[in-house]
């Protein structure tokens, strides 16, 4: 790369991004002159581009645009903050900490997120500082949630598996910590600390000055569940068992779900297995792994800069001999492993250390209090007298982990009191249903998905009921836009934002998040929707053999093309 004439290996143009990043003094930009700006409610252009590598986005509220521009105002800009937590798990008093944020500085609503995150959502720049000092005086942080670096490592919270999650959470959190971008911007900006000492010229040892083409994803999955949908990550992990002991981790590399309508260069894409590699060697794979989408990745072209690209421009047999060049050392080949599903366990399960845990259903990921589903004041009660730890699942539902026996009788109480028993009453569809946020708050989104898709499912559950499937396991994922958000692509039903009122309808999915699913009709609208699954039911009902599921059945029937091509190891 070029840095005076902004130009990459190939001597094409960088990116807008790209100079920004190049010009931001190590994540600087002038985050502290936006920050004291008090003539408007935003930062800078190019700042908005800075605060999301400190797990920061700016939004607006997008139902009073039209009005606050009739009215000469600017939009009603608020922010979202991001926090990162590895693996998801976080202590009771942590998330105490963390609603008390919310509440004080945003607007007292939490959401989990699928990469096992919360959000707070409608903070205002005269609180942001605030907000983010609070959390880290939690021992939690924002850093790295956002931005093209390494974001929150994700990792299966099976909780029968004691012993084998634990360790292989505990690598989440190290390569987590390793990957942590280096620059003191973040503890000036935010935290107020300033040293006497100047910084070092090269402030990012891992990343450079320019850090990661785009945004970098990393999961660990705990066979038999696949709750992380790990060959959706940039570089997957997937444990192996040997007896009880985790002789290692397969690894994949190339995942990715996002794309843009009628843009035949973005693709999802499923990782691809490339070897097997030693608990010792986790940190080198990762570390170098990361390297070569910082050297190789596509500076030029954001759309096309994801590391999945990266992977099918120079082939998978390229990339893994360059990862083994640079770690010295061979990968083993892959360990054949099963996956058994994506969802969660919902209710109590004891494991395997003799604890009890409780998986609560979670509408949308949305912490609040809503009528006689009090989940934000319930899960406080339980916060207060919870001894164990909670852990956020890669489908924005909550495990409360590690209860003792004793303390399992009184946690049952909170959760009968506050209507947190949700997951007893409802359908498998909506159940297993995953959704992103979309409108109002994402600036990209095209259609509504989180406020949408209660209505739709309450008008998807009947069909389902006319033809015998209600309880049916069926995986249906909506999205506002077709950036991936909620793995909509891995599901066997997915909606995909197109625009207002209508989406794309992609079928054929797997159950293991092992296979891609295809496009099937596009710009329907409700209408077109229920009318399309109600045949799709109809003829499933009908036709199908015994124990199929539905998205093997729509590809056995030709209902979508021929089967795709599933991850390495099977499914």
């Amino acid at each position: 790369m070029d840095r005076q004439n902004l130009t990459d290996s190939k001597g094409r143009p960088l990116s807008e991004t790209e100079g920004i990043k190049l010009r931001s003094r190590f994540l600087r930009g002038t985050l502290e002159v936006s920050l004291e700006d008090g003539t408007t409610g935003a930062v800078t252009h190019d700042d908005t581009k800075l605060t999301k590598f400190h797990g920061i986005y700016q939004q607006d509220d997008r139902d009073v645009r039209a009005e606050r521009a009739a009215q000469k105002l600017e939009p009603a800009y608020m922010f979202m903050i991001r926090v990162r937590i590895p693996g998801g798990v976080l202590t009771p008093e942590q998330w105490l900490a963390v609603d008390a944020a919310s509440e004080a500085y945003g607007n007292g609503k939490m959401r989990l997120t699928t990469r096992q995150s919360i959000q707070l959502h409608g903070v205002l720049k005269r609180n942001l500082r605030s907000a983010v000092k609070a959390i880290n005086d939690s021992l939690l942080t924002t850093i790295a949630a956002c931005g093209d670096v390494n974001r929150t490592v994700a990792c299966t919270p099976l909780p029968e598996l004691s012993a084998l999650h634990a360790e292989t959470q505990r690598f989440a959190v190290e390569v987590a910590e390793h990957l942590r971008p280096r620059t003191g911007a973040y503890r000036e900006i935010w935290l107020g600390e300033r040293s006497d000492t100047p910084p070092p010229e090269q402030e990012e040892p891992i990343y450079g000055s320019a850090y990661l083409p785009r945004k970098f994803k990393i999961g660990f999955a705990v066979p038999p569940m696949n709750d992380i949908d790990v060959y959706s990550q940039d570089l997957a992990f997937i444990a192996v068992q040997r007896g009880k002991e985790l002789a290692g981790f397969n690894v994949a590399v190339g995942g990715g779900l996002g794309m843009t309508h009628g843009d035949p260069k973005t693709y999802p894409r499923l990782a691809t297995e490339i070897g097997f590699c030693t608990p010792d060697q986790v940190l080198a794979v990762a570390e170098h792994v990361v390297g070569i989408q910082r050297d190789y990745g596509d500076r030029s072209d954001r759309s096309h800069a994801r590391f999945k690209y990266t992977v099918d421009d120079h082939g998978v047999d390229w990339v893994r001999q360059e990862l083994e060049r640079r770690i010295g050392a061979s990968l083993a080949p892959a360990v054949p492993v099963r996956f058994h599903g994506t969802g969660d366990s919902l209710g109590w399960v004891r494991g395997e250390d003799g604890l009890h845990h409780l998986t609560l259903y979670v509408p949308a990921g949305r912490i609040k209090d809503a009528g006689e589903r009090r989940f934000r004041t319930g899960l406080n009660e339980i916060a207060k007298i919870h001894s164990g730890d909670f852990r956020i699942t890669g489908n924005s539902n909550l495990i409360v982990a590690r209860v003792a026996a004793e303390d399992v009788a009184a946690i049952d109480r909170i959760v009968e009191e506050h209507g947190l028993d949700l997951y007893q009453t409802l359908s498998p569809l909506r159940r297993n249903a995953m959704t992103c946020v979309a409108l109002p708050t994402c600036g990209l989104a095209m259609a509504e998905a989180e406020r949408y898709l209660p209505d739709l499912l309450a008008k998807v559950e009947p069909l389902l009921d006319k033809h015998g499937l209600l309880e049916e396991q069926i995986l249906l994922r909506m999205t506002g836009c077709p950036n991936g958000c909620a793995r909509p692509y891995l599901a066997e039903i997915a909606l995909v934002g197109k625009a207002p009122g209508r989406y794309n309808l992609f079928l054929g999915g797997g159950t293991t998040g092992q296979r891609l699913n295809e496009l099937y009709a596009q710009n329907l609208p409700e209408p077109e929707i229920l009318k399309t699954l109600d045949e799709l039911f109809a003829s499933f009902a009908a036709r199908r053999l015994e124990g199929e599921a539905f998205g093997d059945y729509v590809r056995r029937a030709g209902i979508v093309g021929g089967e795709a091509e599933a991850a390495s190891a099977g499914g």
